[in-house]
């Protein structure tokens, strides 16, 4: 039997993508990675699972020795590894689970990463989310759903100055969402432009 080929959703971006970086605005799409659904009962929710310590606060992640833990609500979490094949994955999380009266659920093909950062990337954002970006309330470990231009998405804040961003889409929406970017990102990319062109250091060799 024929082994299947598994394409990233956003592959015929990555040119794009990468020609229009600049300063202001980069947006980089994410390797494929290992992504599990894991509910816990109540009585559970402070567990640790493969030696990760669950986030019991409400809009957090925390980074773990295998990717990230976030949570997602009240005994829900998405736990994410860049080491382990998706399969491998969830059997090695429900070992941990099942014990604790929970369940978990291979995700790893629902949803796909873009790496957002630059001077301007809060302000792309601000075009299509409402969730408060500034740096003073939406610092690195803080993850919420919402929506950016009308798709569900999970943001995730990887940095203080709030300039790096992981956004978290569903792969159907994936190639929507990245022309959507890049069509809001224009302003920046032009303005960028205008600034080097207008520096006098930008002249000099």
């Amino acid at each position: 039997m024929a082994e299947l080929t598994r394409v990233h959703p956003l592959e015929h971006f990555s040119a794009e993508l990468a020609d229009r970086s600049n300063p202001a605005v980069t947006i980089t799409p994410e390797p494929f990675v290992a992504m599990v659904d894991v509910r816990l009962p109540a009585t559970a929710a402070d567990a640790e699972l493969l030696g990760i310590a669950l986030p019991t606060t409400s809009n957090t992640w925390v980074a773990t020795s295998l990717g990230r833990a976030i949570w997602l609500g009240p005994g829900e979490w998405l736990l994410t590894s860049t080491v382990h094949d998706p399969d491998d994955f969830a059997d090695l999380v429900r070992v941990s689970v099942q014990p604790l009266g929970g369940a978990v659920v291979d995700v790893s093909a629902q949803r796909i990463g873009l790496r957002l950062n630059g001077s301007r990337v809060r302000d792309l954002l601000a075009k299509g989310c409402s969730i408060d970006l500034h740096p003073r309330s939406f610092t690195r470990g803080t993850a919420v759903q919402s929506n950016i231009a009308q798709a569900g998405v999970i943001l995730l804040a990887l940095s203080d100055a709030g300039d790096d961003f992981l956004v978290l889409v569903r792969s159907s929406f994936a190639g929507y969402l990245a022309d959507w970017l890049l069509d809001a990102a224009q302003e920046f990319s032009a303005a960028e432009a205008t600034g080097r062109a207008t520096d006098p250091a930008s002249n000099q060799e």
